[in-house]
């Protein structure tokens, strides 16, 4: 038999079942039909003993089937279609982290002389709008009833699943290569922003470095890339001809020639200077991006299951 068909099992003739003439027990028949998992009815199709209640029972038999049928499929298509609300809305914030970070955040990553920083960003750009589309596809999905469209879905799911942990392992890996000296600030970048700051501020051409440099100065209240001594060797405090120690931008007030004081009820000490506010900005749209790709990977989860739920109790597509 095909999955979910009725079976039952009649006994016919009982006008004629006797005390004499019949030869299997009712309690026979019944022990049969049990064996079999089937319904169990005596008939007669000459005086129509059973009839009704027997198609009846049949007919009650298959609406209570097909109701408990659709009542599930329906909970799993909208547990399925929330499922992917939220996947569009985590892929959406983690679009929106990105787009943050280039508009609002990319004068500080150009300071770094790196493009590992702006690459990431546009990375993390693509990997929101990819979830945003799976979303969006999911969505359809469970509300077309399609098993082959689930099937598709399901298989997109589990790749970016899948890519996503091998991203995990390798982050992992290079986390205890580099361990203890990740929790360290990194010398090179100490090195490229200290140099960018020394010879590119207040230079010709460099107007966007200077814009950055005194962005950086007021947002994160400090002053120079390790402390306020950098510009010392800087190439526009060298040729200045009015004595400036550090930029106007490193007052705690900023006015015109305010530089000229570097001490520190004037000017911001931050210990460890811009470079160490400018790393904890990193870290925190790591723990941002991190604590997104662990919601996404729970909701992948959740979806493929109940993406395999609803493809089991979907009926077979007509040809």
């Amino acid at each position: 038999m095909c999955d979910g068909a009725m079976l039952m099992l009649l006994g016919n003739k009982l006008d004629l079942a006797d005390s004499r003439c019949r030869k299997v027990a009712e309690r026979d028949g019944q022990k049969l039909a049990e064996q079999h998992r089937a319904s169990f009815y005596e008939c007669s199709a000459k005086t129509g003993a059973n009839m009704e209640a027997l198609m009846t029972h049949l007919a009650e038999m298959e609406t209570r089937r097909e109701n408990n049928n659709t009542c599930g499929t329906i909970c799993l298509k909208y547990l399925l279609f929330i499922i992917n609300i939220l996947f569009w809305l985590a892929g959406g914030a983690m679009l929106a982290v990105g787009v943050w970070t280039l508009v609002e955040k990319i004068d500080y990553i150009s300071l770094l002389n790196s493009s590992f920083y702006t690459a990431s960003a546009y990375i993390l750009i693509a990997a929101g709008a990819v979830v945003i589309i799976i979303g969006i596809i999911g969505c359809c999905v469970s509300l077309r009833e399609m098993k082959s469209l689930l099937i598709v879905y399901l298989v997109l799911l589990l790749c970016v699943f899948l890519l996503e942990i091998v991203a995990g392992v390798l982050t992992y890996i290079t986390y205890q290569e580099c361990f203890p000296f990740c929790h360290q600030p990194d010398e090179e970048l100490r090195q490229n922003l200290k140099v960018t700051m020394q010879q590119k501020y207040q230079q010709a051409g460099e107007e966007s470095v200077t814009h950055a440099v005194d962005k950086l100065h007021q947002e994160f209240q400090c002053c120079g890339s390790n402390s306020s001594s950098d510009w010392k060797d800087s190439v526009w405090i060298q040729a200045a001809q009015d004595q400036q120690l550090v930029p106007d931008s490193c007052c705690k007030t900023p006015s015109s020639l305010c530089g000229l004081r570097d001490h520190p009820s004037n000017v911001y000490k931050v210990e460890g200077g811009c470079v160490v506010k400018l790393e904890e900005f990193i870290l925190s749209q790591l723990y941002i991006v991190g604590a997104l790709g662990i919601g996404i990977a729970f909701l992948q989860l959740f979806g493929m299951i109940f993406t395999c739920c609803l493809h089991q109790n979907l009926k077979d597509e007509p040809y």
